[in-house]
């Protein structure tokens, strides 16, 4: 299991350009149809690690690892993820000086640009219809969206407002409602 888990973490880290949120799709596929993990617990998943501070698909990798298989589980998973993006990084290091010019490197990281935009969207709407988001909940994450882009809140203080807003929602809002129709 432990050299199931390596490679199949190894193939995330050497086939996914554009960092931790373009891994999520590839993640997920891998995680879910396998039967490591269902659906939901990887949307959970990914809210917790989503939350916390360093490498998204260090954290998700760890995670993963740690449900399966604890300490060992997220020690293989983790190497898995990082090994692939250091070796290419030092390669990269060591031949910089000759292609940084290059026009073709250039047009080919121009090209794989807007794919990354789309890898990372897919799975902020599989996550929408995951949790079932109606049309007039949306406001929040969109909210939240544009509070992280446009006013540089940490991603920490919107998970918190969100827990807030739950708790609010659960013991009062919702209570009044039902009191309301009774």
């Amino acid at each position: 299991m432990y050299w199931r888990l390596f490679i199949t973490f190894v193939k995330i880290g050497m086939f996914t350009i554009g960092g931790g949120y373009a891994m999520i799709p590839l993640i997920e596929r891998e995680v879910v149809n396998r039967g490591w993990l269902n659906k939901q617990d990887f949307i959970d998943l990914f809210a917790v690690t989503q939350s916390l501070p360093g490498i998204f698909a260090v954290n998700i990798s760890i995670f993963v690892g740690f449900k399966l298989k604890r300490v060992k589980g997220s020690i293989v998973c983790a190497l898995g993820t990082i090994l692939p993006s250091f070796f290419i990084i030092l390669a990269i290091a060591l031949f910089f000086n000759r292609f940084q010019d290059n026009v073709w490197v250039m047009k080919v990281f121009n090209g794989i640009r807007p794919a990354v935009v789309a890898l990372i969207l897919v799975p902020c709407i599989t996550a929408a219809q995951a949790v079932k988001l109606k049309r007039a909940e949306l406001i929040f994450p969109l909210a939240g969206a544009v509070l992280i882009w446009k006013a540089g809140v940490s991603p920490a203080y919107i998970v918190l407002a969100g827990i807030a807003g739950g708790l609010a929602y659960t013991f009062w809002i919702k209570d009044k409602i039902r009191k309301d129709k009774g």
